[in-house]
């Protein structure tokens, strides 16, 4: 069998657990038709074949009854069945899953799950109101060794033990394949075919009075193909100073485009095996076709991401974007968190094939956890706090490397916010925050706003004045924007506090029967000391079952959302020094870089009510 990926098939299902899109692959189906033969031939088993769309819709209803949800428990629970996902006991089975086929959809036993019943392993990806399910090839022995694990008494993979689940898969190549997969078609069916922002920088970074006069110019969309047959490409269009440059076809929300999926399978993946996921190019193609006037270079192979090359003023931009996530809960027994999801966003406008090669600096200080690079970036060499990396641009947009880093710079809005309940429909709150604290120039936040969402209450009357800023209130929602447009804070800090009242309307009381909740609610005032804790007890009694998909159950909880953008750095001291750029063969090509900072899930815990928070080792 080939070691690269091949896919066997693929299903789209519909938020109502119906198939409204799916494709098989004949070609990868006989290599693992062959395979399964050569394992099984001296058992008389029959050859097991791709189930039919219903029979993958009853499969797939059926688990999300048995798991609890679309993507299971992911831990052994005491629901857990033997046989399931669950009961492998490894919360990778919510994103690979398994799906048992049976014609009688009440009577099957998991536990009689086997190879020929099952379908596995399956990447599952959500996306919008589809879920893409996306079968790659593997090993008829890696699939025995699955079902073993799903029948295996024990709880959880053992400390040493040669078959585990998370080992299973890390020799399985195709895994990473089957979720590109899953995430294109994802990004096609929800319309998020935007490709990634690269912000042209304000002031030149290399190049000298040159570089000013084409930033100023700015820099056009994607160029036609060399002697393009076709007239159809993206108009060119100036990009200002301080703007973003994307050649994605803007897309919203839609119904499903069958003849757009199968263009894409067509293109992207011909015969099931993944060549280029780009949508931005197999729009480009099917816009410009190819021109017999215009070969590919002899004298070096083109890249598959590559399909045209640049004609035009060259120039070569990079930005650095950053979400920072944060749980603040001001409490001694729980520390805060910060993490920083990082991306090197960039655009190439280079003539020929050119190789880029640059020094990242600021490895060490930013505490990387993780890093991951575009399939056309090679990394060399590395040291403690310097990587070289060396890559051979696509056209247009796109991720250089992706990262997970720790706030080097601390956090961006520090602080806490108190909710105290003084009857069931009032409360008292208090905010006290400090922006970019410790944060010198060039670092500057464009916004600072935080929200107190209120998704089971409905506010009726509001009071409180905030030290800066304006309020905005809704009937679920209060909104402190400390810092709104045209007002950026720069080289200083900002402290804030904002105190007030809120009141709610009155719940509306559950039923009650023959008086003997009136009286357990007696005997639970007489029980609990604090009269707050006892007000909390009263109202969640009334208030409706939270969606248990939601991140940390978000409406059971007491929060305030920060949001914010700043730009000119990272805050994870990041970096890439323009001056240090190679492109060979050599070329004047200006350099220029940016940086912006926004916010992910910044949430600030009230301090006098419950939070999530994750169990310290």
């Amino acid at each position: 069998m080939p070691s690269g990926c091949s896919i066997r098939a693929l299903w789209i299902i519909n938020n109502q657990d119906a198939v409204v899109f799916s494709r098989r692959f004949p070609v990868v189906e006989k290599q693992w038709c062959s395979a399964y033969k050569s394992e099984n031939e001296n058992t008389g088993l029959d050859l097991p074949r791709l189930p039919t769309d219903q029979q993958i819709s009853n499969a797939f209803t059926r688990r999300k009854r048995r798991e609890g949800s679309t993507r299971g428990y992911g831990i052994r629970v005491a629901q857990s069945t033997k046989g399931s996902d669950s009961w492998v006991d490894d919360p990778i089975t919510r994103h690979i899953i398994s799906l048992c086929l049976s014609d009688e959809d009440d009577d099957f036993d998991e536990s009689d799950k086997n190879e020929r019943n099952i379908l596995w392993p399956i990447a599952l990806h959500t996306k919008a109101l589809y879920s893409i399910l996306v079968l790659p090839l593997v090993e008829p022995k890696e699939m025995k060794d699955y079902v073993k694990l799903c029948r295996r008494s024990d709880c959880g993979p053992a400390v040493g033990e040669d078959l585990s689940l998370s080992s299973l898969l890390l020799n399985i190549s195709s895994i990473t394949g089957a979720f590109m997969v899953a995430h294109a078609f994802g990004d096609i069916v929800s319309g998020d075919t935007v490709e990634p922002e690269v912000v042209i920088s304000a002031s030149p970074s290399v190049g000298g009075l040159f570089d000013s006069i084409t930033g100023s110019i700015g820099i056009s969309s994607r160029a036609k193909p060399v002697a393009a047959p076709l007239s159809s490409s993206s108009p060119s269009g100036a990009a200002t100073t301080g703007a973003t440059a994307s050649d994605a076809p803007k897309a919203g929300s839609r119904l499903l485009d069958r003849d757009l999926l199968r263009n894409f399978i067509a293109t992207a993946m011909p015969f099931g095996t993944p060549l280029d996921l780009s949508l931005s190019n197999i729009f480009a193609m099917k816009a410009n076709g190819f021109s017999s006037a215009d070969p590919p270079p002899q004298e070096l192979k083109q890249p598959a991401w590559k399909p045209y090359l640049y004609k035009g003023k060259q120039r070569l931009l990079f930005t650095i974007h950053e979400t920072v996530n944060a749980a603040m809960y001001d409490r001694d027994e729980i520390p805060d968190n910060v993490s920083v999801a990082g991306q090197i966003n960039c655009r190439a406008e280079l003539e020929g094939l050119p190789d880029v090669s640059f020094p990242l600096a600021g490895l060490s200080t930013a505490h990387i956890e993780a890093i991951s690079f575009h399939p056309c970036a090679q990394v060399p060499a590395h040291g403690i706090d310097k990587q070289n990396i060396v890559f051979q641009p696509p056209l247009g947009n796109f991720v250089l490397m992706r990262y997970q880093a720790g706030c080097g710079l601390g956090p961006p809005v520090k602080g806490f916010y108190q909710l105290s309940m003084v009857s069931e429909d009032e409360g008292a709150f208090l905010f006290k925050v400090h922006l970019m604290e410790g944060y010198k120039a060039p670092l500057s936040m464009e916004f600072c706003t935080i929200t107190m969402p209120f998704p089971r209450r409905r506010i009726v009357a509001f009071d409180g004045t905030p030290s800066a800023g304006t309020v905005l209130t809704t009937e679920h929602s209060v909104e402190w924007r400390i810092l709104g447009s045209g007002r950026s804070l720069s080289g200083k800090s900002l402290e804030a506090t904002f105190p007030g009242t809120i009141k709610f309307s009155p719940l509306q009381s559950r039923r009650r029967g023959d008086g003997d909740d009136e009286e357990s609610e007696e005997e639970s005032a007489e029980n609990v000391v604090n009269v707050e804790d006892f007000l909390v007890q009263k109202m969640n009694k009334d208030l409706p079952a939270v969606e248990l998909e939601e991140p940390f159950c978000w409406q059971a909880y007491d929060y305030a959302k920060v949001s914010f953008k700043i730009v000119g750095a990272s805050v994870s001291r990041m970096s890439i020094d323009t001056k240090s750029v190679n492109i060979y063969p050599t070329t004047k090509s200006p350099v220029e870089f940016s940086a912006q900072v926004t916010s992910g899930d910044y949430i600030l815990w009230n301090t006098l009510g419950k939070a999530p928070s994750a169990a310290i080792v």
